[in-house]
């Protein structure tokens, strides 16, 4: 079985998000040695980018929450679908707010972040970057 895509779903337990970081780091840790790509230090900013994607699922939209992850070139996508059509929306700054900081943490870190519509709820999608480039400069955010 190749290790280059992997999907969950959950149902909105309180261990969901547990779930899907152990689910993060058992499908990134193979890569590097089967994919040639160096992945060490972007485990754990995939789970961030997971916990924060899920978390807002579940506290958005009723229902199953779907989880995709899959390498495509030298970014590990993260795709998270939920049941509500209402598409996330970054707040501006502003010193005086207590949380709520999810989705500007996951755009800031992505190379790439989109939301779309689908016929049933919506689909988040963030691609992380999963080696800084050859100037050793972290990978900046692009369009999708």
């Amino acid at each position: 079985m190749s290790r280059a895509e992997c999907r969950a779903g959950f149902v909105g337990d309180g261990e969901d998000i547990a779930h899907a970081r152990h689910l993060v780091a058992g499908f990134l840790t193979p890569v590097q040695a089967e994919h040639g790509l160096p992945v060490s230090e972007r485990v754990d900013l995939t789970q961030l980018v997971v916990s924060e994607l899920v978390s807002n699922a579940h506290k958005y939209a009723p229902g199953s929450v779907l989880l995709d992850l899959r390498i495509t070139g030298d970014t590990v996508e993260v795709v998270v679908w939920d049941s509500d059509r209402v598409l996330p929306i970054a707040r501006a700054a502003d010193a005086g707010r207590v949380g709520q900081y999810g989705l500007e943490i996951v755009m800031a870190v992505a190379q790439g972040f989109e939301a779309q519509r689908e016929r049933v709820g919506k689909r988040i999608t963030a691609r992380i970057a999963l080696a800084d480039d050859p100037g050793g400069a972290v990978s900046g955010r692009r369009p999708l």
